[in-house]
């Protein structure tokens, strides 16, 4: 294999780490019989429909179709090479690798990185830059001392890689012209305001610098707070990363790479208003914690969230826009998908950093642990802090829309507690709120009913046809034989030895099944008939061929192989291979014929076409 690691290290790292291991980074997996599912990390979907098979170290999307080993995995989710993928690998299963061999992959990579690897790099050699400036020269020493007032440690400065950007404009531009950067991409970095005679200003000056990182762990932004704010500047308090081809504020969540193994380690994420509250919980030992880009909370964030946990709890600031923004999120958390959500309110409007600062690090963490309200607990104070409830009307107004809201509460041990709850408030029976609350849920059920129906009649072409479009071609039985062979040859010596004495001339019928076949036999050589499947997906190539090795792989089969069953595949296969022959030679034949203009020919070779295509239709 061309690679720069050896393939015995490459082998060795393969055989000692555990796919789940690996894969459970970035996917939420459930125990199903003998293999492990969860939502695909490569598209959205609603039904969890990846599957890991621990067994055989292989994974496979049942609605996408992409499949393949832990290598694979990680050069699809992360986009990296086949070396970064080993590299990466080695790294998550803690096996240790020659660090020669890491930096010679890097420096033999650089001169053909893409525009975005181009665009990463520059951003991580400018977060450096700044770590570099804020620990290590006299401009960032009263930025680091603000810092270290606010009880950041030298530890967490380091880990979020948190730096400063001096007053002057022109520093970062010289900086990265000096490591041969080209003006025109340093243009599309969104570090630099462009002048009108075209000369570049650095965006973040006077600022305390915080990198944004991707889920993959690298540079794709910043956010810079001001420091020491002139009167007359006007500046934002913060401010950060226009959106570039790295940069959507949509798709990030800061700290999301960072926190990951702990969100699936506590099987919860602490969703905070701000990185600064990421970073405060972070110093107390709380590193569950993530942060939306300064916006309200976006789909793509919540399906990154997802993959990985299906318990939220929101912690966002006391204020009242705090709590507007806790209630869209949990609106939209809840709209979206199925998860769990509690909700943390500070008192007096403080946000988390505030309140670790006031109340100290044991208070916060047991405000976090123990002081949840439930969602439904958190809608009620929501929905009553603008009322006056000694008004008759709404007071009214008020249960009309708690039992509303009830109807989303799908445990009848809470909805009673809360039943129990409204009675006691407003001296009501029980009875009287269950029948109301039974009414709203009969509306509720009619209406989907009547929407449902009136989609069906404005929409019915639009509906089915989508459907049609998604399904895949179902295998044939010729298709079928040669899947069930390719399994037999990929498991067992025997097939082989009655493939190559029973049929000489083999060929498959389909071209991808003839590619695998040709292909594990040079993997055969290459390995002394010694090499795993898993291994195998490594020495294909193609993402089609491997996503197919990997469906083959997971038929259901027997684990005993007979003479007779080998013998049938190729039999099948071998009967369409002679019947496809005949009709090439018969369509040439009347191709020809047609050239000449010979009637009569024409005649016989048009029947046995239209015999031997329905021949092959009925195989």
């Amino acid at each position: 294999m061309a690679m720069m690691i050896p393939e015995e290290t490459v082998n060795k790292i393969r055989q000692e780490t555990n796919i789940v291991d690996v894969v459970s980074q970035y996917v939420q997996l459930k125990k199903k019989g003998k293999n492990l599912f969860g939502f695909c990390p490569f598209h959205e979907e609603r039904t969890p429909s990846f599957s890991v098979t621990e067994e055989k170290q292989i994974f496979h999307c049942f609605s996408c179709g992409r499949g393949g080993n832990v290598f694979t995995f990680l050069m699809e989710v992360d986009g990296l090479s086949f070396p970064e993928a080993v590299i990466k690998t080695a790294d998550l299963s803690q096996f240790q690798l020659d660090e020669s061999l890491v930096q010679d992959h890097n420096h033999k990579n650089q001169p053909t990185d893409s525009t975005k690897e181009k665009l990463i790099r520059v951003h991580e050699e400018s977060a450096e830059l700044f770590h570099h400036i804020l620990l290590n020269t006299k401009i960032g020493e009263d930025a680091l001392e603000y810092l270290t007032q606010r009880g950041l440690t030298r530890e967490v400065i380091d880990t979020f890689n948190i730096g400063f950007a001096p007053r002057e404009r022109t520093m970062l531009q010289q900086y990265l012209v000096g490591k041969n950067h080209e003006q025109e991409l340093l243009k599309k970095t969104g570090l630099f305001v462009e002048k009108d005679n075209g000369d570049l200003l650095d965006r973040f000056y006077n600022r305390i610098i915080f990198p944004i990182r991707n889920q993959q762990g690298k540079t794709v932004a910043f956010s810079g707070r001001i420091f020491q704010q002139d009167a007359e500047d006007g500046a934002p308090k913060y401010l950060n990363s226009p959106e570039t081809q790295l940069f959507n504020k949509r798709t990030i969540l800061f700290n999301f790479d960072l926190a990951r193994p702990a969100i699936r380690r506590e099987k919860e994420v602490i969703l905070f208003e701000g990185f600064m509250d990421v970073i405060a919980a972070w110093k107390v030992g709380l590193t569950n914690g993530i942060a939306s880009m300064g916006t309200s909370l976006t789909n793509e964030q919540i399906h990154l969230i997802d993959r990985v946990t299906d318990h939220v709890l929101i912690a966002y600031d006391g204020d009242t826009a705090g709590i507007e923004a806790t209630k869209r999120a949990s609106d939209l958390l809840a709209a979206e998908t199925n998860f769990d959500i509690d909700i943390i309110r500070f008192s007096e409007g403080m946000d988390p950093d505030e309140y670790i600062k006031k109340n100290g690090a044991d208070a916060f963490k047991e405000l976090i642990a123990h002081g949840r309200e439930t969602l439904f607990g958190f809608k009620m104070a929501y929905y009553r802090k603008s009322l006056n409830l000694s008004n008759e009307s709404e007071r009214l107004g008020y249960i009309e829309k708690i039992l509303s809201e009830l109807l989303t509460v799908t445990s009848a041990v809470e909805r009673e507690l809360y039943f129990k709850q409204l009675a006691s408030e407003f001296e009501l029976s029980i009875d009287s709120l269950k029948e109301q609350f039974q009414q709203k849920f009969h509306e509720s059920r009619n209406q989907r009913t009547k929407e449902k129906q009136q989609l069906y009649q404005k929409q019915p072409v639009e509906r089915n046809y989508p459907q049609v479009q998604m399904q895949k071609r179902k295998p044939d039985n010729i298709e079928n034989a040669e899947r069930l062979l390719l399994n037999r040859l990929f498991h067992f010596e025997e097939a082989w030895i009655i493939m190559k004495n029973g049929a000489d001339d083999f060929h498959f019928v389909h071209d991808e099944y003839q590619m695998l076949f040709i292909l594990y036999e040079s993997f055969r050589e290459h390995t002394d008939n010694e090499g795993p499947i898993d291994a195998f997906i490594d020495f294909v190539k193609e993402p089609e061929l491997k996503n197919l090795i990997v469906e083959i792989e997971l038929l259901s089969i027997s684990n005993e192989v007979t003479a007779r069953e080998i013998e049938d595949y190729l039999d099948m296969i071998s009967r369409k291979s002679i019947l496809q022959m005949k009709l090439k030679e018969k369509q040439e034949a009347l191709t020809e014929a047609s050239r000449r203009g010979d009637k009569d020919q024409l005649r016989v070779l048009m029947i046995e076409v239209v015999n031997l295509s329905r021949l092959l239709k009925n195989k």
